[in-house]
């Protein structure tokens, strides 16, 4: 699948989870107000956090799909990166701004939460279950960091929606309203943690952290090549959705320049045609010091 094919994918999803979020935000927060559920209340708050989080990751994508121009000689796949970041840390913000509500409805006495809220739970958890299964999949196959968080920013939604529903059973068995407050004071912690795992990913990308398994998959076609005598120095970064890889690569030192150029272009190739993620490959050719030169 081309990574033009892979980024109209992701904004695909991305638009699907910013209608449904939309929808399931409000019928959630009508729910909460009518139903004096504030777990519910906080659970579509998230919902909303969702449906900028969506439009940020939808733009980034969009952005990322852009080709590359003089300015930006490697295309524009850091939008990907910087939008995941910035949903990441809307994760933890609301998450942040729920446990502080929380802890003041808690302090606050008030009834407990009507009955019919369940079933409004009941199908938001089986919605966003859906939803993350999709997208997470989605993530997998076409590569995108910005995916992987929108995918479990479902995630986090639903496990706010799932301890709701039992702050709300809790509320109506034992007649103590509180518990809706103090699970969603659960939900809350739940949500900063999986914010604060989101932030790293895109961080790393953004910091040009090298992906381990590109080197190490770069390493070995090249060195299949016949005419390669080894690999010195290999180094990657990735770049939205694709990779970009530096080699040096060691050959008999009385070859031709013609030759050397030649082999060089055959180790390109293989490498990008073994790992279609790589968008490009830097060859820099050295003689091989068991053969009478020095690398440099």
């Amino acid at each position: 699948m081309s990574t033009a094919t892979d980024t109209t994918r992701g904004q695909r999803l991305a638009l699907t989870g910013l209608l449904v979020n939309v929808v399931l935000s409000m019928i959630k927060l009508l729910a909460g107000l009518v139903g004096h559920s504030y777990a519910l209340v906080a659970d579509a708050i998230e919902s909303m956090t969702d449906i900028v989080g969506s439009v940020v990751i939808w733009g980034g994508l969009r952005i990322a799909s852009k080709p590359a121009d003089e300015d930006h000689p490697y295309g524009h796949g850091k939008a990907e990166s910087l939008a995941a970041l910035i949903v990441a840390m809307m994760i933890i913000a609301a998450g942040l701004g729920i446990a502080a509500k929380s802890i003041s409805e808690i302090l606050t006495p008030h009834h407990t939460p009507a009955a019919f809220t369940l079933w409004v739970l009941i199908a938001v958890v089986i919605i966003k279950g859906a939803l993350f299964w999709f997208v997470r999949r989605a993530s997998k196959e076409t590569g995108s960091g910005a995916v992987a968080v929108d995918a479990w920013h479902h995630v986090s939604d639903a496990v706010t929606s799932l301890a709701a529903f039992v702050g709300i059973t809790i509320s109506l068995i034992w007649a103590y309203p509180a518990a809706d407050d103090i699970a969603a004071l659960l939900a809350s912690a739940i949500i900063i943690f999986n914010g604060v795992l989101l932030f790293r990913g895109p961080v790393h990308e953004l910091m040009d952290r090298e992906p381990p398994e590109v080197v190490a998959q770069a390493r070995a076609v090249a060195e299949s090549i016949p005419g390669v005598v080894n690999t010195e120095k290999i180094a990657a970064h990735t770049h939205g959705t694709r990779y970009w890889v530096d080699m040096h690569v060691r050959v008999d030192p009385l070859m031709s320049v013609r030759d050397a150029h030649a082999l060089s272009h055959k180790v390109k190739d293989a490498v990008r045609e073994r790992l279609p993620r790589v968008a490009d490959v830097l060859i820099h050719i050295e003689p091989a010091p068991d053969q009478g030169g020095a690398g440099e």
